[in-house]
């Protein structure tokens, strides 16, 4: 599953914690090494994208919610 990103797979030598990589597998749910951190990588993403969405709501940026007259066509 993609989850819409693109896929693009390049081998990689980096130290992993063990404990680390096992607590994480098992709160994803994943199979393999490869496939945890990967799953990993992508869920911190997404946490970033909905923080930065939350953010955008809490201060109303670029949103027109506060504009009584948009607010109002919103409720027909």
């Amino acid at each position: 599953m993609s989850y819409g990103y693109t896929v693009s797979m390049v081998k990689r030598l980096v130290d992993i914690d063990d404990d680390a990589l096992e607590r994480a597998r098992r709160v994803l749910g994943t199979g393999t090494m490869k496939e945890t951190v990967n799953s990993a990588l992508r869920e911190v993403v997404d946490l970033d994208r909905r923080r930065r969405f939350i953010d955008r709501i809490m201060t109303s940026d670029g949103l027109d919610l506060d504009d009584d007259e948009v607010m109002d066509r919103a409720w027909r």
